[in-house]
């Protein structure tokens, strides 16, 4: 039963990850672009790809693959973790984002777009003619003809000399280049015929009754028009001579003018992006630029190294003598295939400089055999205080060989505290193994460390997982040092942390005994930390009599 709801859980945990990748990719790179392509392939790849590289680091750190292979994989590996983490936050807050950038867009669209531009057929007013064309004159009454030009019944005449009048009102329309034309009569039928000379002048003939120009074509040497043909078609025909009687110069432009459709509006399809594509890419683009920036400065916050963060913490039992005792308190360390030993020379040179009275090293300091991190860890070998330096171990040294790492740490000049206690000048420092080591026969032995001491003395716990601080309390613990939870180390992780321990960072009260728990030094996985910087605490104690 227990391995099938093994197997359920895995199976959930895996759809939750595919999916959320999926919806990644889908954001990233099948939205921003406009069809299946090399884009979305090489998204697809990465992603896919960075998942690979992340799992198998983590399988070749806990199956001992060589210590090269471990280092080759982890740096990828592992700052994907943390990448895809925020790229997925980032597009999960571009969903809030999208329509609001939309409705801004679709808001300056309308605030800037001109009003509709609208053109009627052969209309030009009297000041905007087009150049090289004739200005539009009101037709003149019947008094008004020009001089050798015919009415055309019904109260309009042609525009312009050598139109004929068509009965109906239609003029007939002629292009001039370089000479003379003739035109033929307007058809019958209604259709608008054109002439076009070239090289030719232009006469005109008279209109035929049905309401259509006719037209005429010459492409070289003078032409003269026929007649109209009755039937609702226009008539072409060279014509070896002009006409003497209706000859007219050639205008100085006489090219043929495009006509507009009648009641269009000036519109121009857009060659750019569509508004939702243009959104979708300035979305993502803010979302990728975000999570590779926060996964980027949380990375720089480790390998600087951590920083010293002083805690006084008040004892009622710390007699004066002891008032302003100092303990630094380091955990987390986490050197690995990713934090060696320049991280690990950072965090004793920053030790060091507190000039402790104690130090106190509260678990999880590596990540490996001493095998392949003997040498990271060789620089604890040069830490200095008054009282000496202690060690406890955390859950990782029994992933990595507890027993060897204790054999080393007392190597190094750091005395390990097996369930056991020191009784110092002022007060007693005990410290237990992690809850980890009762798989292997070496939990944590509360009695061995605190059953036989003297409840009048002032007591200091080293235990690495804050969970511990209940049988601290049972046993009249002044204070206990912790570590473990790395303050969430990746946020949103601080809520997941808060679930599974009592206190995740800081100092915080349990009836008469106080947690002070650490966020650590180094980083477990990605060595980058959002939203919970590395740390050494410098602990004061206070006595209450001072």
């Amino acid at each position: 039963m227990a391995i099938v709801f093994f197997v359920l859980v895995a199976l959930l945990v895996l759809a939750v990850i595919v999916t959320a990748n999926w919806y990644v990719w889908r954001r990233l790179f099948r939205d921003t672009t406009r069809g299946p392509g090399l884009t979305r392939r090489t998204g697809a790849v990465l992603i896919a790809g960075g998942w690979i590289l992340a799992i198998t680091a983590l399988v070749a750190e806990r199956s001992g693959a060589p210590f090269w292979l471990q280092q080759v994989l982890a740096w990828p590996g592992f700052l994907w973790l943390a990448l895809s983490i925020y790229l997925l936050l980032a597009v999960v807050a571009g969903e809030v984002v999208r329509p609001l950038l939309r409705r801004f867009l679709e808001r300056r669209a309308r605030a800037t777009e001109p009003g509709p531009v609208t053109r009627s057929p052969l209309a030009e007013t009297d000041s905007e003619t087009t150049p090289g064309t004739p200005a539009k004159t009101d037709p003149p009454s019947d008094a008004e003809h020009l001089p050798g030009t015919p009415a055309v019944p019904g109260g309009a005449a042609a525009p312009q000399k050598g139109d004929a009048g068509v009965p109906g009102g239609a003029p007939a329309a002629a292009a001039v280049v370089d000479g003379q034309a003739d035109v033929g009569a307007g058809v019958p039928g209604g259709v608008a015929a054109s002439a076009t000379a070239t090289d030719a002048p232009q006469v005109d003939r008279a209109g035929v009754p049905g309401g259509a120009p006719a037209s005429a074509t010459a492409a070289a040497g003078p032409q003269t028009g026929p007649a109209g043909v009755s039937g609702g078609a226009s008539a072409s025909a060279p014509h070896p001579q002009a006409d003497p009687v209706s000859a007219s110069p050639a205008t100085p432009d006489s090219s043929p003018q495009p006509l507009a459709t009648p009641d269009t509006t000036d519109t121009t399809a857009p060659t750019g992006p569509s508004r939702r594509l243009f959104v979708s890419r300035v979305v993502a683009g803010a979302a990728a630029a975000a999570a590779v920036g926060t996964v980027g400065y949380g990375t720089y916050g480790v390998l600087r190294g951590p920083r010293v963060k002083r805690v006084t913490v008040p004892l009622a039992k710390l007699p004066r003598a002891a008032h302003g005792y100092r303990i630094a308190v380091v955990s987390d360390v986490h050197l690995g295939p990713v934090l060696g030993r320049g991280f690990a020379q950072k965090v004793v040179d920053t030790i060091n400089a507190t000039q402790p009275d104690l130090i106190a090293v509260v678990g999880d300091l590596v990540d490996g055999s001493v095998k392949d991190l003997g040498p990271a860890a060789a620089p604890l070998a040069q830490l200095r205080s008054r009282h000496g330096s202690y060690f406890v171990t955390g859950n990782h040294e029994y992933f990595s060989g507890a027993e060897q790492w204790l054999e080393e740490v007392r190597r190094l000049g750091l005395t390990p505290l097996e369930n056991a206690r020191r009784e110092l000048p002022h007060f007693d420092l005990a410290g237990v193994n992690d809850v980890t080591g009762e798989d292997e026969g070496q939990g944590p032995d509360y009695a061995r460390a605190l059953g036989d001491r003297d409840t009048a003395r002032a007591c200091v716990l080293l235990a690495h997982q804050p969970v511990q601080i209940h049988d601290a309390v049972d046993h009249g613990v002044d204070l206990q040092l912790s570590g473990h939870t790395h303050g969430g180390q990746l946020w949103p992780g601080n809520f997941l942390a808060a679930a599974a321990n009592p206190t995740v960072a800081g100092l915080e009260r349990y009836g008469d005994t106080q947690l002070y728990v650490s966020r650590g030094a180094g980083a477990w996985g990605p060595p980058t930390r959002v939203g919970a910087p590395s740390d050494i605490t410098l602990i004061e104690l206070a006595s209450k009599q001072a």
